[in-house]
């Protein structure tokens, strides 16, 4: 008696999750639950032994269904310590970081842009210098010229007036010495591809770590920035190659890209806070 028991309750069970079976003489089944009346009938009792067998029906019927797994049960895959507060904050920590790594990548650039146009501007105004008639300086040729029996009282003049510009000569030539020595174009070309790996790999992070937690995605500003930010990323890494063969255009492009994408990084970190905020407000340690 006790295993035709068993073997009624597992039925029952089973029968939640498939097609409600054909009605049956002695034994109703709707939808999953077989109907205690029916039961009785099905399966009388004989004697005190059996009443025992049967108090235990339900009991055995909700330990089966207990230990049944549905599709309704199941909450997803358990992401751990990356679906928790820890991870979900280094994402907002590390935006902030890469803003600020940005600026200065962009600093860098500017250096470097100034130290490459220095000579150019400095050969510009070494034309605007009056005749020093194989004199090293300025003040040598006006020495010479004071110096002189015939005195040239314009080439006096020109010369003292001569006097600031070969300053600000020489302040560019001590300027663009200083930025050779601290070698801005190599940092920049450093940060520029160690901002586009980690800012891209972060990008991609976030939305990874947003569905951990929440199991979908939040179309919105932050998102649409952050993609943004990521494209003219990769728009200002495109134009590398012609800047090395001096093509301007590129040149232009490039920076514009990263001037606009700086814009956007900020939009990005800003649309961020009242994310992090809910973070900081549900997610748990670590």
């Amino acid at each position: 008696m006790k295993l035709s028991f068993l073997l009624i309750s597992a039925l029952a069970a089973a029968d939640a999750f498939t097609a409600p079976a054909p009605r049956c003489t002695k034994a109703t089944f709707t939808t999953g639950r077989v109907s205690a009346r029916n039961v009785e009938l099905m399966m009388a009792p004989e004697n005190e032994e059996s009443t025992n067998d049967l108090a235990a029906v339900p009991a055995v019927t909700a330990a089966i269904w207990a230990l049944t797994s549905t599709s309704a049960m199941a909450a997803g895959p358990d992401w751990g310590i990356f679906e928790g507060k820890t991870l979900s904050l280094l994402h907002p920590v590390m935006m902030v970081s890469l803003l600020a790594f940005s600026v200065s990548t962009a600093v860098l650039g500017f250096e470097w842009r100034r130290q490459r146009t220095l000579g150019d501007e400095i050969s510009s105004i070494k034309k605007t210098l009056p005749d020093l008639g194989g004199a090293s300086s300025i003040a040598e040729a006006l020495t010479a010229a004071e110096a002189a029996e015939a005195r040239d009282g314009a080439l006096i003049l020109k010369l003292q007036s001569a006097i600031p510009v070969e300053a600000q000569i020489k302040d560019l030539q001590v300027e663009r010495k200083d930025l050779a020595a601290k070698g801005p174009k190599d940092q920049h070309f450093s940060q520029g591809a160690l901002l586009a790996f980690l800012g891209t790999s972060f990008a991609i992070e976030g939305p990874l770590n947003t569905y951990a937690r929440a199991g979908k995605l939040f179309p919105g500003p932050h998102l649409y920035a952050g993609a943004g930010l990521v494209c003219l990323w990769a728009l200002a890494a495109a134009c590398v190659p012609a800047m090395q063969k001096g093509n301007e255009t590129a040149r232009t492009v490039h920076v514009g890209a990263n001037l606009t994408g700086i814009g956007f990084f900020v939009w990005q970190v800003t649309s961020g806070i009242p994310i992090l905020l809910k973070v900081w407000e549900k997610a748990q340690w670590p």
